[in-house]
């Protein structure tokens, strides 16, 4: 492997980590909005929903990066469209289903995009 291609491995190695911490703390924040109680039961069950995509999110991004580290390039871009995924499913439940702005938008279009957008175009 050529340096650049170790730089680059290196990178997306780290963006994803980064990621997937990032799917952690606002998987916390989700949980702390669930658990107020002026949180009408509707966000509840989305927000509950949300958690669970996250935790799907996470478990993604971790198998994307023991499919880098093993080389395994096409299952490390199947996991990382997979935490996509859930993450885009957890926004369509409020925009699409409620008609609402997801409270945790902001750390979701913040935190995880930029850092997945990092590793994307190298797959």
């Amino acid at each position: 492997m050529n340096k650049s291609a170790t730089c680059i491995k290196g990178l997306v190695i780290s963006s994803t980590k980064n990621a997937a911490f990032n799917t952690i703390n606002v998987e916390r924040i989700a949980k702390t909005i669930l658990n107020e109680k002026k949180t009408s039961l509707g966000n509840k069950a989305a927000m509950r929903d949300c958690i669970e995509l996250y935790k799907d999110a996470n478990s993604s991004l971790n198998k994307t990066l023991t499919s880098i580290k093993s080389q395994d390039y096409r299952k490390a871009n199947e996991y990382l469209i997979s935490a996509f995924d859930a993450l885009a499913n957890c926004e369509d439940i409020f925009t699409k289903i409620k008609k609402a702005k997801s409270p945790i938008r902001d750390e979701n279009n913040v935190r995880l995009d930029c850092d997945l957008k990092i590793a994307w175009p190298v797959f």
